[in-house]
This record gives structure tokens, C-alpha cells and sequence, in this order.
């Protein structure tokens, strides 16, 4: 008898009456709200507003929903294209699919444009971001989990993951197969803590803490899509997620190294929010600025010029009086 060493889930969607819960939909969510939940965070540390990650986070997310969907609907289309197949399951993204190459891209353009609106620089806003997409990931994998896809080969390791289903085609697969999506989701918690740690070590600015965030995860994207049997397209004997991982992760590095040089450091906090430079999200905070007449604490304050007081009487002329006294 097999060992089931990690069950997978027997189903992936729960109803509520006739609306369907799916837990891969759901992974994605919790995902995106702790990486706007630290993101936040992290940007108010730096100087910004407390809404301005929220508010750009609108524009990046379905854009970043969009490009994952399409990256992989073009890299892998023989799920939905040609003979037998239906088209119209490329609109299904609950049933899986999203390429993070796709996301990252697509969601960069929705950042951008929310970010030109806000009148943020985009590298900042990046940086502020980056390790909470890394958790997001990490949390997005376990809808892999839910949905019984892209596990890796076939092993006898204790942590190995039991599969059980069966394909659209009416294949069914049982055996245990290496958990590639508990070791990226592993992979990416650890990435956000190096990212974390590194950009309080070195004070990382300018686009450099994501920039190290995207060297970071194409290591490990690199070794768990070596060992992902999927259908996937193979180029020189590497699965194109391979070729792309090491491409994005020369480009990181370069980026990396450029930016180090030309823009060491972190941004001035009051260059990267106008919303927060001169006001504050907090209004007990910008009352506490003002004196009880209302005007600001700067303007009521006294001005630098020292007020003389009556002339004293000067040691000498003191000595004088005492001395006149004494006769």
C-alpha cells in the first residue's frame, strides 16, 4: 500500500447555493491583499502615504491578471487550440494558468500608469512592493495544490505528493510526484525575507530591491520547473520557462549592478509621494502641527531674531555705586 506522504485535496471548489467558492481564486486573493498589506507598510516607512500602494495596486492588478492569462494561453496554447480542443477554456482561469512572466510585465504597465497618476516614481513604488509579490506567489502556489497541477516527476521521497486524478482527455493519474508547488512557495517566503533583509542591510533604492527580488525567484523558478512534467514548449533541451527564467534573471542582475552604480542609495522620502510631502493621511497627526489658533507650528513659532532686553547695569558701574556707598 502507497504511503500518501501529502493528500491533495479531493476537490477545489466548495458551493455556496449556486455560487461556486474556488480556493485557487481564492489563494490568488489572500496573495494580493498581503502584498498590498506590506506594501503598504513598507512604503509609509519610506515617506509615502498610506493609500498610494492601495491605489496603484487597482491598476496593477488586473492588468497583472490579464498578462499572467495570456502568457500562458501563447506559451501554452496546445491546451487550447487545434483539434479536440476548445477555445473557450482559455477564458477559464479558475481552473489555473497564470504566467508570472505574463503578470509581472503587464501589471508593471498598470503600476506605471496608476503610479504617473499618483505622481510616484515607478522604481520606488517597485521597491516598496516587491517582497510583498514575493508572498503573494507563495501564496498563489497552493492553488496548484488545490487544483492537482504542475507537480513535478515521479518520487519515493518522504514529502512527495499523492495525485489522483483524471485528465480532461479522460486519463487519470495516480502516483506521488515531487511537490514543485510547495518548494516555489518555500522558495518565495524565503526570497521575501532576503529581500526584506538585504534593503535595511544596504539601504536599496531606485528600483534595486526589485530588481534583486526578480534575480532571486528566477534561481528557484529555474530548479522547480526542471523537475515540472507538464506539457511545456522545450528549446536545446530546456523548458521555455527555463530559457526565460535565465534571461529575466541576466537582465535583473544587470539592472542591479547599473542602477548600484549611477543611483546608490534610497530616494529622499519627500521625492517619491506628493501626497504625503506637506500633509499627512493622518489628520491627528496634521492638527498636532497647528497651534490652538489654527495656524501652523512652523509660522507660530518666534522668529530667529533675539529680542534685547532692558540695558543692565554693567560690572563697572556696579563696582562704582559700591564704592561711593562705602564713603
Amino acid at each position: 500500500m502507497d504511503i500518501a506522504y501529502i493528500p491533495s485535496p479531493s476537490r477545489g471548489v466548495l458551493y455556496l447555493g449556486p455560487i461556486p467558492l474556488r480556493a485557487y481564486a481564492f489563494c490568488i486573493i489572500l496573495g494580493v491583499v498581503v502584498a498590498v498589506w506590506l506594501g503598504s507598510k513598507r512604503w509609509v516607512a519610506r515617506g509615502g502615504g498610506k493609500h498610494t500602494v492601495g491605489d496603484i495596486a487597482v491598476w496593477a492588478v488586473p492588468f497583472g491578471l490579464v498578462g499572467g492569462r495570456l502568457y500562458h494561453v501563447i506559451t501554452d496554447n496546445q491546451l487550447y487550440f487545434g483539434e479536440g480542443k476548445n477555445p473557450w477554456n482559455a477564458f477559464k482561469i479558475w481552473e489555473g494558468g497564470l504566467g508570472i512572466w505574463g503578470a509581472i510585465a503587464f501589471g508593471a504597465v498598470g503600476a506605471w500608469i496608476g503610479a504617473r497618476r499618483r505622481g510616484v516614481p515607478l522604481p520606488a513604488y517597485a521597491d516598496a512592493i516587491a517582497p510583498g509579490i514575493a508572498l503573494a506567489q507563495a501564496l498563489g502556489r497552493w492553488g496548484n495544490w488545490f487544483n492537482q497541477e504542475l507537480y513535478g516527476r515521479e518520487t519515493a521521497l518522504p514529502w512527495g505528493l499523492e495525485i489522483d486524478k483524471t485528465l480532461p482527455n479522460g486519463e487519470v493519474v495516480t502516483g506521488i510526484y515531487h511537490p514543485t508547488f510547495l518548494y516555489e512557495s518555500l522558495w518565495c517566503v524565503g526570497v521575501a525575507a532576503l529581500v526584506i533583509w538585504a534593503d535595511r542591510r544596504f539601504t536599496l533604492g531606485h528600483g534595486r530591491v526589485f530588481a534583486l527580488y526578480v534575480a532571486a525567484y528566477t534561481v528557484g523558478r529555474f530548479w522547480t520547473e526542471w523537475l515540472r512534467i507538464d506539457d511545456a514548449h522545450v528549446i536545446l533541451g530546456l523548458r521555455l520557462n527555463d530559457w526565460v527564467a535565465i534571461a529575466v534573471f541576466l537582465a535583473a542582475v544587470v539592472s542591479f549592478v547599473i542602477v548600484g552604480k549611477k543611483r546608490p542609495g534610497r530616494e529622499d522620502p519627500a521625492s517619491i509621494d506628493p501626497t504625503a510631502t506637506g500633509s499627512s493621511d493622518d489628520p491627528e497627526t496634521a492638527d498636532s502641527a497647528k497651534d490652538p489658533s489654527g495656524r501652523s507650528a512652523a509660522a507660530s513659532r518666534p522668529s530667529g531674531k533675539k529680542v534685547d532686553a532692558e540695558p543692565s547695569e554693567t560690572v563697572a558701574e556696579s563696582a562704582d555705586k559700591d564704592a561711593k556707598n562705602l564713603t
